[in-house]
């Protein structure tokens, strides 16, 4: 029964579509730094996506809600005493080849490419050791991208924060440079400062909120930058 169990388990893992900001290639094999994964789950790097902007995972203090919750994903799977390297290789498959549920290529919400090679593995790495596991020494949460709220900017710079935290993946803004299509293009919904504060904070549909992540100081400044800069 316990085999059936974990069999099925496995099946429906192998086919869930995870990590939905992040694709690469290559072939997993052995390694990935799971400090050095923590990092890159969290990071967005000229105004891509990061994982977390997209996914749960108590270990990065990731609160996205886009994508499948990574420890609900994971931890039956754990629980059923599954090798951690065989959580490591669905993670670097699904990194590979990022499945979708849209209706064609250009709607999938989860774009490729975005961390390859070692960058990969390592984040395959820290999401098969924590996922479910935050509990592991190596896995205490300590916010999100592990360094200042924002995704490592501790100012308040909005346009800074906006691409940090990953605003561009899901929005377009000419400012930012940005081209999201997953929430309104600002550049025509225009949001005043009083409207964008209060989607950062508290979210909206399939925007997370992002007052556990980011201060108030930043939500304004960045709230402050979108109503500034849309539509200009």
């Amino acid at each position: 029964m316990r085999a059936l169990r974990v069999a099925a388990s496995l099946a429906v893992l192998a086919l869930t579509p995870l990590l939905a900001s992040c694709g690469t290639g290559g072939l997993a094999g052995e390694g990935g730094n799971v400090s050095e994964g923590r990092e890159l789950f969290s990071a967005s790097q000229d105004g891509q996506p990061s994982c977390s902007s997209c996914h749960s995972l108590e270990a990065a203090g990731a609160k996205g809600n886009i994508g499948p919750d990574l420890d609900a994903s994971f931890g039956p799977a754990r629980a059923e005493e599954f090798e951690e390297s065989t959580i490591r290789e669905i993670v670097y498959t699904q990194i590979k080849y990022p499945a979708s549920d849209k209706a064609s290529p250009e709607q999938a919400a989860m774009p490729a490419n975005l961390v390859t090679g070692d960058d990969a593995r390592a984040v395959a790495a820290f999401v098969a050791r924590c996922a479910g596991n935050s509990d592991d020494p190596a896995c205490a949460s300590t916010g999100l991208a592990g360094e200042q709220p924002g995704g490592g900017t501790s100012g308040t710079d909005g346009k800074a924060i906006f691409a940090s935290s990953g605003c561009g993946s899901c929005h377009a803004l000419a400012d930012a440079g940005s081209s999201g299509n997953i929430g309104p293009d600002l550049n025509e919904s225009q949001p005043t400062v009083q409207l964008a504060v209060q989607r950062v904070t508290n979210g909206a549909g399939a925007m997370p909120a992002f007052k556990d992540q980011l201060s108030e100081a930043q939500i304004q400044a960045v709230a402050q930058y979108v109503a500034d800069s849309a539509g200009k």
